[in-house]
């Protein structure tokens, strides 16, 4: 607790593959939390105060550490589907919400949505976020929210080269 991120990485976990301006995003508190870009974790304090600062949470310190290999919206497309998956469907916002977000972000995995879809998903991620009984429905808003916040210029970018007829190869595995 209160451990400076860069001393947590480079002292206990062995440093990034590749350096620092390898790694790409951070998830601070395991898969419910919002994911932040790398360059913004690496002066960030391991407390749950300090992360509000990166707009994330300690959450259970899962720390989730990706370099720039990583299809950060593939990664959070896979934590809307696990969220969907285990929601037990008793609260109309989660078990709806869930199954939308989930579809409107394999859509952008693909490149397939409309750049309006972004504000859309995100509003839905709001209308999911504080309305459910139990805490899965935040744990299935903040992954996606994170990913909006930080990584909008990529989801943007894949729906472009999809439209122009350049899709990724990571997009289209």
């Amino acid at each position: 607790m209160s451990i400076p991120f860069e001393e947590l990485i480079e002292k206990h976990c062995g440093g990034i593959r590749g350096g620092w301006k390898n790694l790409k995003a951070v998830i601070p508190g395991g898969s419910s939390v919002p994911c932040v870009r790398g360059e913004d974790m690496r002066g960030a304090i391991m407390d749950f105060d300090a992360l509000r600062e990166v707009n994330s949470s300690l959450g259970t310190a899962a720390v989730i550490v990706m370099d720039q290999s990583t299809d950060i919206i593939k990664a959070i497309w896979r934590l809307s589907k696990f969220y969907k998956h285990e929601s037990c469907g008793q609260c109309t916002p989660c078990r709806e919400g869930t199954g939308w977000m989930m579809r409107v972000m394999d859509r952008l995995i693909r490149g397939e949505a409309e750049i309006e879809e972004i504000d859309m998903l995100y509003d839905v991620s709001k209308q999911v976020e504080g309305h459910t009984i139990c805490a899965l429905g935040d744990a299935a808003a903040w992954p996606v929210q994170g990913l909006i916040r930080n990584f909008r210029d990529e989801i943007e970018d894949r729906i472009r080269a999809q439209k122009s007829g350049r899709v990724s190869a990571v997009a289209a595995e």
